[in-house]
């Protein structure tokens, strides 16, 4: 797939499917290997960019399953000493701020970003959308029942995958009507979802990808392959290369993963596979 993004003065063509790579900058991520601060983010970015990722994708909240939202200052503190660094030694790389405050995708475009991807699909924050319309980025819009604190109370659905595309496809209308040009969907893996209608959103991804722009995904280490396996988030990097596989061969755009090179390895079998 070749697409074409608008990313404040310029135009961007990513190769899709792409890789994006996680650089958690916060303490208390669900997996240890992606906290960084500052100076450890280089190395990782550094690594990633070899590896084979054309987005960073930069936060400063965390928003593992239970986690209490800190305040906007705690999160700006947090993710911007990153930003600069790594639009300072890379500046070409694509930047992606992950956040779901309006505030705080604001200061991170300033300070390099040229992405948002918002957990909360613009709403969390009433401000988001006519913000990223108004700085000109791509946005990340993910499904998620709940919030970050009560989405795995219980999550339930008649129909997963239906339900999930209907919500995208109302958040891609708001988005669009808001101004946003260039607009990517996120079922939301693990965000308000069991186990199993985690495989049944996986089964169902071309449901969304039917709604005509790119669709990302992110299953890297997480829960719906470690209840299965047995396996810990340090130990999940087999079973989410073969999950990557399946989301590639079901449409997915865009991989969300910790492990950059893996990633691509998946997208490059997938590709030849399909050729």
């Amino acid at each position: 797939m070749q697409s074409t993004w608008r990313i404040k003065e310029r135009l961007y063509s990513p190769s899709l499917p792409a890789v994006m790579g996680i650089i958690n900058a916060t303490p208390d991520s669900f997996h240890a290997g992606s906290r960084v601060n500052a100076e450890r983010a280089l190395a990782l970015a550094e690594r990633m960019l070899h590896e084979g990722a054309s987005i960073l994708d930069i936060g400063g909240q965390s928003s593992r399953p239970g986690s209490a939202q800190g305040s906007a200052e705690e999160e700006l503190h947090r993710v911007l000493p990153v930003i600069d660094a790594v639009h300072r030694r890379f500046p070409e790389a694509l930047i992606s701020v992950d956040t779901w405050r309006a505030s705080v995708a604001r200061e991170a475009v300033a300070h390099g970003a040229g992405l948002v991807n918002d957990i909360g699909a613009g709403a969390l924050d009433d401000a988001m959308l006519d913000t990223v319309a108004a700085m000109g980025v791509p946005y990340v819009a993910m499904h998620m029942q709940g919030t970050p604190a009560t989405m795995q109370e219980a999550p339930h659905y008649m129909d997963v995958a239906a339900e999930v595309t209907r919500y995208l496809s109302e958040r891609l209308n708001a988005a669009r009507e808001a101004g946003i040009a260039d607009v990517i969907l996120d079922p939301g893996f693990g965000f308000g979802k069991d186990t199993t209608h985690n495989y049944a959103l996986l089964s169902g991804l071309g449901r969304i990808v039917a709604l005509g722009t790119p669709v990302l995904v992110g299953v890297s280490r997480k829960r719906m392959i470690n209840e299965v396996l047995g396996t810990t988030p340090a130990e999940a990097l087999n079973g989410t290369s073969v999950l990557n596989t399946l989301a590639l061969l079901n449409g997915a755009s865009i991989l969300r993963v910790h492990d950059a090179r893996e990633a691509r390895e998946c997208i490059g079998l997938v590709q030849r596979f399909r050729s």
